[in-house]
């Protein structure tokens, strides 16, 4: 399958093909498969989050004892994982900066 170039957005979940649209954070290349699963984990991603604000207003929960919490930090470490695995040099170097990936190496 032939990759094209998409530019992404962790925090609003955008991919687009036109770095002009959008101020992006990253440059990938993927195929069509890979962007459906990064799609995917965007949209797991998101749903994780809504669980988190639903916990949020139950008190007395610390954020290390928060299953909600931790599955939305696996999610968002699993984008970070595939946006390393697809990105460019100069993306792959910015997460590397970042230090995402180090408590799932």
């Amino acid at each position: 399958m032939n990759k094209k170039t998409y530019y992404v957005t962790v925090g609003s979940g955008e991919i687009v093909q036109d770095p002009t649209v959008t101020s992006f954070e990253f440059e990938i290349e993927a195929t069509d498969d890979e962007l459906n699963k990064l799609q995917e984990l965007f949209e797991d991603t998101a749903e994780a989050e809504l669980s988190t604000a639903r916990r949020a207003i139950t008190p007395y929960v610390e954020y290390s004892f928060d299953k909600e919490n931790d599955l939305y930090d696996y999610k968002l470490r699993e984008i970070y994982q595939m946006l390393h695995a697809l990105g460019s040099q100069r993306t792959r170097e910015h997460i590397e900066s970042m230090h995402v990936l180090s408590s799932a190496e």
